[in-house]
């Protein structure tokens, strides 16, 4: 079966090399129960050590558990368990922002890309893995192979639940791969000081990467995104980073959200239902100062259908003509962080999809011992009480039975900021109220800013202050030229104009520490007027032009929000001089980030809305440029 799903596929020249001229034992897997057996080194092991030989010395990669619900991975190198936002490099000669190969690493890449090769052909065993990058339903993507040793298996099954691999037996006559995976994990020791390193290689008919590390985040799931964000820049579409829902309120009114944010900036949260305390109330905030709670009650909750959890396909093919941007998810399974679930009954829908799956789940940085329940609240610790902040699950789209599978019209966009907290003594940039409207230009702009926010538990950083995300918050995963994806992403606001634009914080509002509470409310709130479709009456500017709009009062089920909630400046524990200067960081962090798009190859509209902030332009002018409320 293995040899008959090769000779079906069209292969490339080196990877028919590869495949022709080794010894290994080359596997095309049929089945996840296969690939889950070959990450743990055979059917009758509940352990395995993934181990290499770097210069004549064995070094231990990961461990694989067997548990009674799938396979659970823990990485020997703590500096594995999260996302390294430096870990792009470009080995081609296209255009392109990012970091070049030859000027970061003084040598060329096709010497290192043969010795991958060289290596991959002297493993033991081979596994060949193909799968579909996008969405093989609507066939927006690519056909694509992912090549690893074998006792690498581990990768290939997260990937095969992340992107939906295709059975040896499925595999059709002309099968032929555009973009291709490999996987040699030690080079990472022999050729990178130990970093994680993910090499693209975007030749004319097919894009390469070479992932030197097994945390799947920059190569599995960021890569492949990389290979959508890649055809979409030649094509004139993109892939948003963002989760979408369609969420149905006790009085059957429905509105779809599209969440859009850095990693960690509430995606996946708001997809999840609210967290309810034990009176079954919704905490907003709790105040640093005086430990006051503020709680909301909310007595019938809406049901919520996700569309997608972190990568969004806006593709021509499926807009149909509608004036409201139209979004089909582009993976097949959701790679969620499960760090705020550290007890049983916190979320119980994702807890009980986790210990009682439908199909064996695959999961990172969590503790568990052979053959007992993977629990999902038992984080690896980083170092003793230190627990990984990054623990994740691997949920295919099927296990859930609430999801939205067709593409879908989006009602609001909204964009997530990960906030820090503020006060008169510690003046910062949480300024941010729990509801900003914003106009199409100026969500434009914070797309291209995109700040990667407060204590990002997704990724390796190492401080510094505030640092941007990049155009779209997906630009850590493009490969080409940031103008280019500014243009694309300015095109589709003007093309989408029945689709509005709001701004939601969490972490922190002010000197209350709100979690994901105040995303939640904003959430419930929304879906309960019917969008935000607002009177200009009821708005007010904000104190900061670059947030925007701000409701005047916002009432929940009866229940007026604290003004402070709103307008971070009333707030006793900050007033005005505090969040003037919060205000004028985030100004300043606009200004210098938005600069780098004023070339020549830009939008001519988007430099006018670029000129407007740089100049200190008010509100009224934002909205002039492309006129909503």
């Amino acid at each position: 079966m293995h040899s008959i799903a090769l000779e079906k596929m069209v292969l490339p020249k080196m990877l028919d090399d590869i495949l022709k001229n080794t010894n290994a034992k080359i596997i095309v897997p049929n089945s996840k129960s296969e690939l889950l057996n070959l990450a743990l080194g055979g059917e009758d092991n509940n352990t395995f050590d993934v181990i290499y030989n770097v210069d004549g010395k064995d070094v231990k990669e990961a461990t694989v558990v067997r548990c009674k619900n799938g396979i659970a991975v823990n990485f020997e190198d703590v500096s594995l368990r999260r996302r390294d936002p430096n870990s792009m490099v470009i080995a081609d000669d296209l255009p392109t922002d990012k970091p070049i190969y030859k000027d970061r690493f003084n040598r060329e890449f096709e010497e290192d890309r043969k010795a991958t090769f060289e290596w991959l052909k002297a493993q033991p065993e081979l596994l060949v893995l193909p799968f579909f990058a996008g969405n093989d339903e609507l066939k927006i993507g690519y056909e694509a192979l992912a090549i690893m040793p074998a006792n690498s298996a581990f990768f290939g099954a997260g990937l095969a639940d992340l992107q939906g691999f295709i059975p040896a037996d499925k595999i059709k006559e002309g099968f032929n791969p555009k973009a291709i995976i490999y996987v040699a994990p030690p080079f990472r020791h022999t050729l990178y000081e130990g970093k994680q390193i993910v090499v693209h290689n975007r030749l004319e008919n097919i894009h390469e990467v070479f992932s030197y590390n097994l945390y799947p985040g920059p190569s599995a799931k960021k890569g492949v995104y990389s290979i959508l964000l890649n055809l979409g820049e030649k094509e004139g579409w993109n892939t948003l980073h963002a989760s979408a829902v369609k969420i149905t309120t006790p009085y059957e009114l429905t509105l779809t959200i599209m969440h859009e944010g850095a990693s960690g900036g509430g995606k996946s949260e708001m997809t999840e239902p609210f967290h309810r305390k034990k009176d079954g109330r919704l905490l907003l905030g709790t105040n640093i100062i005086t430990s006051e709670e503020t709680l909301v009650r909310l007595a019938d909750t809406c049901e919520l259908n996700p569309i997608t959890d972190d990568m969004a396909l806006a593709h021509p093919s499926i807009q149909n003509g509608s004036k409201k941007l139209v979004v089909a998810d582009a993976e097949y399974g959701w790679f969620l962080r499960v760090d705020h679930i550290n007890k049983y009954g916190t979320e119980p829908e994702t807890e009980k999809i986790c210990m009682h799956p439908p199909e064996p789940l695959v999961f990172f940085n969590i503790d568990c011992v052979p053959n007992s329940t993977c629990l999902i609240w038992e984080h690896t610790e980083d170092k003793p009480g230190v627990p990984c902040p990054n623990p994740r699950i691997i949920i295919p789209r099927k296990a859930k039975d609430n999801v939205i599978n067709e593409a879908t019209e989006i009602d609001i966009r909204s964009f997530g900021v990960r906030t820090p907290p503020t006060t008169k003594e510690n003046p910062n940039y949480g300024i941010i109220g729990m509801l900003h409207v914003l106009p199409p230009a100026l969500a434009w702009l914070w797309r291209l800013v995109s700040p990667r926010g407060f204590a990002n538990p997704s990724i390796v950083d190492n401080g510094g202050g505030m640092k941007s995300e990049g155009v779209g918050s997906y630009w850590p995963f493009a490969t080409g030229k940031m103008v280019d994806q500014a243009n694309l992403l300015l095109d589709q606001i003007l093309n989408t104009l029945s689709t509005r634009y709001i701004l939601i914080p969490n972490q922190y509002i002010g000197a209350y520490k709100v979690g994901f509470g105040a995303q939640w409310a904003t959430r419930e709130y929304l879906s309960r007027r019917g969008g935000c479709k607002f009177k200009r009456e009821v708005l007010k500017d904000s104190r900061c032009a670059l947030l925007g709009y701000v409701p005047e009062s916002i009432k929940i089920d009866g229940m007026l929000i604290p003004k402070g909630f709103l307008e971070v400046n009333r707030q006793p524990e900050v007033g005005n001089e505090a969040y003037d200067i919060g205000a004028k960081m985030l100004t300043d962090f606009f200004k210098k980030e938005l600069k780098k798009y004023c070339t020549k190859e830009l939008n001519p509209l988007g430099r006018q809305i670029i000129e407007a902030c740089l100049n200190d332009a008010p509100l009224e002018y934002y909205y002039n440029f492309i006129p909503k409320l």
